[in-house]
């Protein structure tokens, strides 16, 4: 299995083309941020807040084009608070629909893997009818929290890289 690595915060601890994406872009009140931990890490926190029909925060990292198969896997390295988080994918930044996973988080550090073909397609929080990921690029990964209620929360980043099966 060969690894390609997007993200590596211990080998590059920088921010850059990382952006935070709130619910304040349709008036909500969510605010997040995306930051260095002092171990590091990025760090994706803040709050969510369902004021003006708000409830989401993400963040999205604008990444060189990489050459992918369905068949292939994504494995993050993350540490969470214990709230559920989608993790999305488009291989295509125009496109208006973005590719997801739902996960869980412990507490403790997790290494998540999701196969690309596996993440299906959604636009505003609903599917949308194309088929699951069956792409050869991909051009922006996210995260996102955005569970119908209000909350604190905060992510700690490790890595992210793509396994060819």
């Amino acid at each position: 299995m060969t690894a390609q690595t997007l993200v590596n915060f211990k080998e590059n601890p920088s921010t850059e083309n990382w952006n935070i994406v709130d619910d304040v872009v349709m008036g909500g009140r969510s605010s997040g941020s995306f930051t260095l931990s002092k171990e590091g890490y990025g760090k994706f926190s803040g709050t969510v807040s369902l004021e003006n029909n708000g409830g989401f925060s993400s963040v999205k990292y604008d990444m060189e084009t990489v050459a992918v198969k369905p068949s292939y896997t994504i494995r993050i390295r993350l540490k969470g608070d214990g709230n559920a988080y989608q993790f999305r994918v488009k291989d295509k930044r125009r496109h208006s629909y973005s590719y997801i996973a739902t996960f869980e988080t412990t507490g403790n550090w997790q290494t998540l893997e999701f196969t690309l073909a596996d993440l299906y397609p959604t636009f505003r929080g609903r599917k949308v009818d194309l088929p699951n990921f069956d792409q050869n690029t991909i051009e922006e990964l996210r995260f996102l929290i955005g569970n119908k209620k209000p909350q604190a929360f905060e992510l700690f980043l490790e890595s992210i890289a793509v396994l060819e099966n």
